[in-house]
């Protein structure tokens, strides 16, 4: 009797869990963004909040709480009810690299529910057309015969530029000089006037450049060719020991730890299903970004791997916050 009573009781629970994310949500649901409105993650948050509304019968209102290097807004979403009616949009940056070079006031690994990567952000290696090489290769052999003497810039120290840069230098076993810059514009600037040579940046940024001949591209960083640029290599192709899943940042979609799985499920497939439109694409890729969208478990792989490289990068490179 008490185990057919433990029976109808486990059942119940499942009926329960399976009613709520059908009814899932009864109210407008925020979707918090870590950054400035007009940002790169406030440009994503908003094509899939816009979706996930029509998917819904109630609204996804995107709340922007920007601040210590996007940190508060995190924080904010972190410490949030877990019931899947806060959930948070947010780089790689400040989920792998920031941890590694100033104390959080959550745990990255443990206090978040991931629920689906939503894209990444192509990067290209790209020099001043004064550097006298036409590929990585050429790269590499010029700066082992001119260590020091060519400068990497980035948009400051911890950044994705900077830790590409430092990838780079490891896997080549060449040196070249860092130049943090505060932001990606200022670095660019420079680099369009030959005061910084080398550059891992946004392929979105630097491609009317690279079209206009004041930048030359020798590789992408992610683990395949694009097919814009298909006769651009990828890094790894020339250094092997760079590898492949360093390569390009991401977004990805979190709630709080211990979010009710069937909620998370809901809010997977629909991100999925949202994103994965031609018009969405078609919208977001010019703008810089790759729907690149997967289950809860492959981008909770995702952050401890990225978590535990980068921060292997920063440790072994000494690299201290601004």
């Amino acid at each position: 009797m008490q185990f057919l009573r433990f029976l109808m009781g486990a059942a119940c629970l499942i009926v329960a869990g399976t009613s709520g994310a059908q009814t899932y949500p009864t109210r407008p649901v925020k979707m918090v963004v870590p950054s400035t409105p007009g940002g790169s993650a406030d440009v994503v948050a908003r094509a899939l909040a816009q979706k996930l509304t029509e998917a819904w019968p109630h609204p996804v209102v995107v709340e922007n709480r920007p601040g210590g290097g996007d940190i508060i807004g995190v924080d904010y979403a972190a410490k949030s009810p877990n019931d899947g009616y806060t959930l948070l949009l947010a780089t790689n940056s400040v989920l792998v690299n920031t941890p590694h070079l100033v104390k959080m006031p959550f745990d990255v690994l443990k206090d978040l529910t991931p629920i689906s990567q939503v894209v990444t952000v192509p990067f290209t290696l790209v020099v001043h057309p004064s550097v006298p090489v036409q590929s990585v290769t050429e790269l590499v052999a010029y700066a082992k015969a001119n260590p020091d003497k060519l400068n990497y810039g980035s948009s400051g120290n911890g950044t994705h530029q900077h830790l590409l840069g430092e990838l780079i230098k490891r896997s080549a076993d060449i040196k070249m000089l860092h130049i943090p810059y505060k932001g990606s514009a200022a670095t660019v600037t420079d680099l369009l006037s030959g005061r910084v040579q080398v550059y891992a940046g946004v392929a979105g940024q630097l491609n009317p450049h690279i079209k206009a001949g004041k930048l030359r591209a020798l590789a992408i960083a992610g683990a395949a060719r694009r097919a814009d640029s298909s006769e651009v290599p990828t890094i790894a192709e020339t250094l092997p020991s760079f590898g492949t899943k360093l390569g390009d940042p991401w977004l990805g979609l979190f709630g709080p730890a211990g979010m009710p799985a069937a909620i998370v499920a809901r809010v997977n497939a629909d991100t999925v299903r949202g994103l994965n439109v031609p018009e969405v694409k078609a919208a977001l890729s010019p703008r810089g970004f790759d729907v690149a969208t997967g289950t809860p478990e492959a981008l909770g792989a995702t952050l401890r791997d990225d978590f535990a490289n980068w921060g292997r990068i920063i440790r072994d490179a000494g690299i201290k916050a601004d």
